[in-house]
């Protein structure tokens, strides 16, 4: 199965050279740190890639990964586990490591396999130039989740914690999310840094609480729970916000703006 790039060409160039071009500009050269977890925004280039870069520019990359997005389009299985195949994106192509699928979906029931859920979804493919840019060869396993009870999320964070495990090789695991949708700057700045400060804490329940209570628009939230369950099961210790900023700091539009928020769990 090969799924070939759906949004190369609107959220990032589809032009190779023009590509590496962003990509050079968006990476920052910074000391790597080893991590087991992120959260990186998936916004168009423009808009979220210095959010993105800085927190790639900063990691220590292992060479597999598990990328979490959330299902934009509705398709598909609710926690679907593409399992086999290959992505293509304008820089090349990225082999899903077949392996640590299969040890995922024994993990857990919840998990299924299904290529519906991914046939549309940019959230997960908008990370992979910045990986392919940074690591020349790498596998990876990507899962779409669907909104769920925290309940579940427990099960599907323990379950990927246990399958890394098995594994048996360093794999990062990175959420993708973006912050607050379509509010004035100040407002959703007040949102995000109630989110985050849930985060820095490593606190999965309190973060999924408080987005709910406070009405947090955090598209990303069951991804960000998910991950924050699973890595600290695997020895998470300590997070910290890499970079933040939203999409008025880039249009001077202040009025409406969408949230970025670039973590690190080690």
């Amino acid at each position: 199965m090969i799924r070939n790039p759906v949004v190369a060409g609107q959220f990032y160039p589809s032009e190779p050279k023009i590509l590496i071009h962003y990509l050079e500009n968006y990476i920052k050269k910074m000391p790597k740190k080893s991590a087991l977890g992120a959260i990186v925004p998936h916004a168009g280039y423009v808009y979220s890639g210095g959010v993105a870069g800085v927190v790639y520019g900063c990691l220590q990359l292992p060479d597999t990964f598990i990328v979490l997005g959330p299902n934009h389009s509705g398709m598909g299985k609710p926690f679907a586990v593409m399992d086999k195949g290959i992505w293509k994106t304008p820089l090349g192509e990225v082999s899903i490591n077949e392996n640590l699928a299969q040890i995922v979906l024994t993990e857990s029931g919840l998990f299924t396999p299904d290529i519906m859920a991914h046939n549309y979804e940019h959230s997960i493919e908008v990370q992979l130039p910045f990986l392919q840019y940074l690591k020349s060869d790498f596998t990876f396993v990507p899962i779409v989740l669907s909104h769920t009870w925290y309940s579940n999320c427990e099960i599907m964070g323990n379950a990927l914690a246990k399958a890394i495990q098995k594994f048996g090789k360093p794999t990062l695991i990175i959420a993708s999310s973006d912050m607050t949708h379509y509010e004035p700057h100040e407002t959703a700045k007040a949102k995000d840094n109630m989110a985050i400060e849930q985060i820095l804490a490593l606190d999965a329940a309190g973060l999924y609480e408080t987005v709910h209570s406070k009405n947090i628009t955090m598209c990303g939230i069951i991804p960000a729970t998910v991950m924050l369950i699973a890595t600290k099961s695997l020895g998470a210790k300590k997070a910290e916000l890499v970079s933040y900023a939203t999409s008025g700091d880039i249009s001077g539009d202040y009025s409406q703006v969408v949230g970025y928020a670039g973590i690190i769990i080690k």
